[in-house]
């Protein structure tokens, strides 16, 4: 059986799933004392979410035939910020480095540091970058 290609509409709707089970694991966290088990669940769903994020952007770009070719998520973010599909170029550059800077072999402080940025700023920026591509979409 032939798999079916991605499209634009399937990675937004994708991205949109992973950020309401982000937002919803947040929001769990919220409720008890975080275990490395639900530290370790909040930052798969936030890489997960953003990792769908730049898909849909990609796809958005391939879709309008964009002729640009990107060659990681910086390109794809600073092409998206120039589209207009997100607001705060500079948080989702954050993001990115917070991403790189993140490994659980290093110190304890850039998990604190990402989890931190999670909860506080990076789930707003996939939320207006959710309204953004559904004013597109509409």
């Amino acid at each position: 059986m032939k798999p079916t290609p991605l499209t634009f509409e399937k990675c937004f709707v994708d991205f949109q799933d992973a950020l309401e089970q982000l937002k919803h694991e947040v929001q769990k966290a919220k409720s008890q004392d975080l275990s490395q088990k639900d530290e370790a669940k909040i930052v798969r769903s936030f890489e997960l979410t953003h990792e769908l994020a730049l898909q849909t952007m990609t796809e958005f770009f391939r879709q309008q035939k964009h002729s640009l070719r990107f060659s990681g998520s910086r390109d794809i973010t600073v092409e998206a910020f120039n589209e207009d599909l997100i607001d705060d170029g500079k948080g989702w550059m954050d993001m990115i480095i917070l991403r790189i800077k993140y490994n659980p072999i290093y110190p304890e402080s850039a998990q604190n540091e990402l989890l931190g940025r999670v909860k506080k700023d990076f789930i707003s920026l996939f939320e207006n970058f959710a309204r953004k591509v559904s004013s597109r979409i509409n």
